[in-house]
């Protein structure tokens, strides 16, 4: 009506009046419509790694089938799972699409906006852990490649206070830790760090040099961490196989380490958050969070939380999943993909505690709180 009326001989007062109605009209459907999903950066090792290692010449890799088998696509990326992982299950809550790997060469223009994922199978908190693997980004990499992605974000937005702005809203997971037992210290019966140092010595080593790398996350530029802890390293299949009990109860050795390593984490975390004067990072009690549905598996829907849906030898848990391994028909019924990867199945049982654990799982907030107040916390500052 506005408009034809304008297109008349309509008086100057109402012209006006009409070209305001329709400059609200469109500021407020503007303010209606959902803000983009913020930015999301995942670091760390095999457990959330979305294929930069397919750029590698490793032999840690996920890129043949039957990986894959159940991602939509029904091939394999690269992903250490039958289907989706967590990051990817993160994305779907964040209302985004998964973020790429850093090194695929898809990952430019408008799609460096949504983050990207610099994780890479076989690292570990210390670059001697993962030798065995040769090329693959050791942490203090993924942190340089970091900085390179915000060089080149900082030529796609223009200025550095547009970078700092995504940067500092994003959403970072990080995991690291397992593969520093596992492929380090208990490796090989007498691995170089154990003779070098007793595993509480070990542990305490290791927290010390995570809080380094988690300073250095914040230096960057991250304000929201999501930081796991080690999972039931020795109720692995891998572990079992190797050195579980004929019972198959969880290898003892590697579950003490866990126990050692996990508290110290939080408490190292706590450290951090009081000297930032925020809580910067979010522990994540990935061991609680795996051991309810491997303690009980049968409550989670799973017929064994012991037994890996794809492999070889004893538990399936001997070397990776390949073409010539045996696959299970119906992948919900496993809480383990392979040797030492949940399934699509366990991994989504897995973030719904990111989302709505209890302190238990999620501390000191879970994830659901964490976009909730931020998402206030970004309203409040656009307003004000």
């Amino acid at each position: 009506m506005c408009v034809s009326y304008i297109l008349t001989e309509a008086k100057p007062r109402m012209v006006a009046w009409c070209l305001l109605t329709m400059v609200s009209l469109l500021l407020i459907q503007a303010t209606c419509q959902p803000p983009p999903p913020r930015a999301f950066f995942v670091f760390g090792d095999s457990l959330v790694d979305s294929g930069n290692n397919n750029y590698l010449a490793t032999t840690a890799r996920a890129d043949t089938p039957p990986y894959g088998l159940d991602y939509p696509t029904h091939r394999a990326t690269g992903r250490f799972s039958n289907g989706r992982n967590v990051p990817d299950i993160i994305s779907e809550h964040l209302g985004a699409e998964p973020v790429l790997p850093y090194l695929s060469p898809h990952l430019d223009g408008d799609k460096l906006l949504r983050g990207a994922n610099f994780a890479s199978a076989g690292v570990g908190i210390l670059n001697d852990t993962g030798v065995q693997f040769a090329n693959i980004i050791r942490i203090e990499k993924q942190l340089r490649y970091f900085s390179q992605y915000q060089s080149r974000l900082r030529r796609l937005l223009g200025s550095d206070a547009a970078v700092g702005r995504l940067v500092n809203g994003a959403l970072v997971l990080i995991t690291l830790g397992g593969n520093d037992f596992v492929n380090n210290y208990y490796l090989v019966p007498f691995s170089a760090r154990s003779r070098e140092m007793s595993l509480p010595d070990y542990v305490r080593f290791l927290v010390a040099e995570y809080a380094k790398v988690l300073r250095q996350l914040h230096a960057l530029g991250a304000r929201r961490v999501l930081v796991t802890g080690s999972g039931p390293i020795g109720c692995a299949p891998a572990e079992l196989a190797l050195r579980g009990s004929r019972a198959g109860e969880c290898a003892a050795e590697l579950q003490r380490a866990a126990a050692l390593y996990n508290p110290q984490l939080v408490d190292m975390i706590r450290g951090l958050n009081a000297d930032l004067g925020a809580d910067v990072f979010i522990a994540v009690n990935a061991h609680r969070m795996h051991m309810d549905f491997i303690s009980d598996p049968a409550a989670y829907g799973f017929v064994t939380s012991k037994v890996a849906c794809c492999g070889q030898g004893p538990y399936n848990g001997v070397g990776l999943c390949t073409a010539a391994s045996s696959v299970c028909p119906d992948r919900d019924l496993y809480a383990f993909w392979d040797n030492f990867h949940p399934t699509e199945k366990a991994n989504r049982i897995i973030v719904s505690q990111f989302m709505d654990g209890t302190q238990e799982y999620m501390h000191p907030l879970n994830l659901t709180t964490i976009l909730a107040v931020d998402a206030a916390a970004a309203a409040d500052a656009t307003f004000n």
